[in-house]
């Protein structure tokens, strides 16, 4: 850049380029490289560009197919490009994704793998393995601290349900990235013995969310990243009543939390998307197909930087192949971004750019 510009409009500027600009910039001069590279210019780096990561399965051949990363803005979904996942990672073991990362976990190699998508960085780790698997199960969690950006893995150990005559307290693990090491929680304020968290996991505004139950109904354990404190969120009683077959799931809904619950009308499957305000709980709408009598609504699968829903759905007849689509909950219409043949099973994940792990 010019020398006429002062730096410090310089550095605004250069934090509001995306990531691939970036990355030029820092072969362009050591000036360049030195200030892209200043873990203050990291810390305070926020993407411009929203993605959304898409994982397809195809069922009937049993494989995955190529991730894509498709830019979340008006052009979607005709800006993408093929994202390769560390080599060790096996579908489905993403854990979640924070601030622009995603990790992945395997369970049967004891290691985590944090990847920054942007920059095809990884930083692998081992996780403690629990003692005994027969008595005791792991829950992981990860997320990035909003204060420090210092992303961060939570490992809890629960009792298993059938063993809950036991009566243990929760074992919770933390490991930052920045020191590399594990410790225990700051906090010894824990949940209730009885509660089972799910392996499902959202990171709204500096919180892990994990929906859990304690038996007789469902409610909601979060994880302050910062002062690593837990607290336990009830849920309105049409959402916490408890079921043998879950029926709930938690998604990033803009900057909120949000909770699905399915179910069947008229023989079609419906979704009614709550979200939380003030640890308060609003209805919003439901997600149905009614006015396509032809189509049928499989799952959601997430939504858009704008609040769409994403929905996996199929035509009612035979040889029809699913496709990921963008719902619009006010005029019903559907906008369909991935068509990969066959049956297939989509996931997908939002993402911001970031620069951490650079």
């Amino acid at each position: 850049m010019s020398d006429n510009i002062p730096l410090e409009i310089q550095t605004e500027i250069m934090k509001r380029l995306p990531v691939k600009s970036l990355l030029r910039f820092r072969s362009v001069s050591k000036s360049c490289k030195s200030l892209i590279d200043n873990s203050d210019f990291i810390k305070h780096y926020i993407g411009q560009q929203q993605h959304l990561l898409v994982r397809c399965y195809d069922c009937v051949a049993h494989f995955e197919k190529q991730p894509m990363s498709i830019v979340d803005d008006d052009s979607l979904p005709t800006q993408t490009a093929s994202v390769t996942l560390p080599s060790f990672v096996e579908y489905p073991n993403l854990i979640g994704t924070s601030h622009g990362l995603f990790c992945f976990y395997g369970p049967s190699s004891g290691r985590a793998v944090i990847f920054n998508p942007c920059i095809r960085t990884t930083l692998a780790f081992a996780v403690p393995r629990v003692t005994n698997d027969r008595l005791y199960r792991t829950v992981i969690g990860f997320g990035v601290c909003r204060h420090t950006t210092d992303p961060k893995i939570v490992k809890i150990t629960l009792t298993k349900k059938s063993d809950r005559h036991i009566n243990s307290p929760w074992q919770v693990g933390v490991f930052t990235v920045s020191t590399s090491t594990w410790r225990n929680a700051y906090s010894t304020n824990l949940p209730r013995n009885s509660i089972s968290i799910y392996m499902n996991q959202v990171v709204v505004d500096g919180c892990l969310y994990w929906l859990a139950s304690d038996g007789c109904s469902y409610l909601i354990v979060s994880f302050d990243l910062t002062s690593e404190e837990f607290r336990e969120v009830n849920l309105p009683d049409s959402l916490a009543q408890f079921h043998s077959s879950l029926a709930l799931c938690l998604y990033k809904l803009r900057e909120s939390l949000a909770v699905i619950k399915d179910g069947v009308e008229a023989n079609k499957r419906v979704y009614h998307v709550w979200m939380m305000q003030d640890d308060l709980f609003k209805k919003l709408y439901i997600i149905n197909s009614s006015h396509s009598p032809d189509v049928s609504i499989l799952r959601v699968c997430g939504f858009r930087k704008t609040g769409q829903p994403l929905i996996e759905l199929s035509e009612a007849h035979p040889g029809s192949t699913s496709v990921l689509a963008a719902y619009d909950p006010y005029s019903k219409s559907i906008t369909n971004i991935r068509n990969d043949g066959n049956y297939s099973s989509y996931t997908v994940y939002s993402y911001m750019e970031t620069l951490l792990l650079l």
